[in-house]
């Protein structure tokens, strides 16, 4: 029986434009950056500027703190990204140029291998326990604040901010937090681990 797997993110320095960031990556099982199916990463954006591009590859954007960012988009109209919308998905090739509202972002990139792998970002607030199916897909838990426990038929995993946890699990999972804690759960549907 599959069961979840619990890491801590992968830190490394990133660069956005002209401006230095740092990245929280996380990899499949023995991926690397030439070959991954998919990738999350979550990053602290503090200057304007151009995103890197990564053709035959897929993103869906949400903005997790900060006022947001106003977005061009080769061939559609710009867009301001804020904490209160709907992840955005476009083309990870395509030219894109981002605009700070007002000052320093945490933006959540989820990339996939064009046409690879399906997948969905859903915000979640607890302040209670909660269970949530996971049978026949991967969810990937992103702790963005606060702490929680995690708990299978067979297994149990406690994360803190920063941490996360890869759910394989044949049964229902409870999620119970210590106190309140925000949640960002990417639902991927073909997982490649």
């Amino acid at each position: 029986m599959k069961t979840l797997r619990a890491s801590t993110y992968k830190r490394m320095p990133w660069k956005n434009g002209g401006g230095e960031t740092v990245e929280i990556a996380v990899f499949p099982h023995n991926a690397s950056l030439a070959d991954f199916d998919w990738r999350v990463s979550m990053a602290t954006v503090a200057t304007d500027g151009p995103f890197s591009s990564f053709p035959g590859i897929d993103r869906t954007l949400s903005i997790l703190q900060g006022k947001g960012m106003r977005l061009v988009i080769e061939g559609r109209e710009p867009v301001v990204m804020t904490g209160e919308a709907a992840p955005l998905p476009f083309p990870a090739d395509v030219a894109t140029s981002a605009t700070l509202v007002d000052g320093p972002i945490v933006d959540l990139n989820v990339m996939t291998r064009r046409g690879r792998l399906a997948h969905r970002v859903k915000r979640l607030a607890l302040d209670h326990p909660q269970t949530m199916e996971c049978a026949a897909r991967t969810t990937l838990v992103l702790c963005h604040g606060g702490a929680v426990r995690l708990t299978t038929a067979d297994a149990t995993a406690d994360l803190a901010a920063g941490d996360t946890a890869i759910l394989e699990a044949a049964s229902d999972v409870t999620i119970e937090p210590a106190a309140s804690a925000v949640l960002f759960l990417i639902t991927i549907d073909k997982p490649a681990l």
